[in-house]
C-alpha cells in the first residue's frame, strides 16, 4: 500500500476509533460512574431539555429533591420513563407533583417516591436520537455491523502488510538459497 494512502487510511481509522469510544463511554460507559443515560423523546421539558437529547441521571433519594429540581421517574405500570420538574412535594403521601417546563398544565398524576430514578446532572444534545435508535432492532444490529466493520478496517491494512511481508521474505530467502545453490555448484564444478 503506497505510504501516503496508508498515512491517509491510518488518520481515518484513529478517528472513526476516537468516535466509537467517545460514543460508546457516552451512552454505555457512564454506568460505570452511577449516571443512567435516557432519550428526550417529548417536548415537554423544552427548552431545558431538547427533543433528541440524551439526559444523564444520577440516582437521588427523594429527601435529596427539592421543588424546582427536574426529576426522572417511572411514569406508569408499561414503566415509561419520564423528566419534568417538581413543582409540589407532598411529603406525607409520599409524592412529588410535576409539570413538563413546557406544558401548560401540572402532570394529572402524581410520582410517588418509589417511582423516582433520579436528578438529571447534564445533557448532550441530539445524541438521543442515536441512542434511541440503537437500544432496539434493526439499529442495534446496524450498530454491532458497524463496529464489526471498523475492526476490520482498521486491521486490514495490517493484514494486507502481514502476507507482503511474509511473499517477501520467501522470495528473498528462496533467491538467497538458489544463489547460493548457484556458488556452491559453480565452485564444485570448477
Amino acid at each position: 500500500m503506497n505510504k501516503s494512502i496508508r498515512r491517509i487510511w491510518n488518520v481515518i481509522s484513529i478517528i472513526l476509533v476516537v468516535i466509537v469510544v467517545a460514543l460508546t463511554i457516552l451512552l454505555v460507559g457512564v454506568r460505570l460512574i452511577g449516571l443512567q443515560p435516557y432519550a428526550v423523546l417529548s417536548g415537554s421539558m423544552e427548552p431545558t431539555y431538547h427533543t433528541g437529547a440524551l439526559i444523564y441521571v444520577k440516582k437521588t433519594q427523594p429527601q435529596d429533591v427539592e421543588v424546582g429540581d427536574p426529576i426522572t421517574f417511572v411514569l406508569d405500570d408499561q414503566l415509561n420513563i419520564a423528566t419534568h420538574r417538581v413543582i409540589k412535594i407532598d411529603d406525607a403521601n409520599q409524592h412529588f407533583y410535576t409539570k413538563g417546563d413546557a406544558n401548560e398544565f401540572a402532570d394529572a398524576s402524581p410520582v410517588h417516591y418509589n417511582n423516582l430514578i433520579g436528578k438529571p446532572v447534564f445533557t448532550i444534545p441530539y445524541l438521543g436520537y442515536l441512542s434511541a435508535y440503537v437500544k432496539d432492532p434493526p439499529g442495534r444490529y446496524i450498530a454491532l455491523a458497524a463496529a464489526a466493520v471498523l475492526l476490520l478496517l482498521v486491521f486490514l491494512p495490517d493484514l494486507f502488510d502481514g502476507e507482503k511481508k511474509k511473499e517477501k521474505k520467501s522470495g528473498a530467502s528462496g533467491r538467497a538459497e538458489s544463489s547460493a545453490a548457484g556458488d556452491h555448484q559453480d565452485v564444485g564444478n570448477a
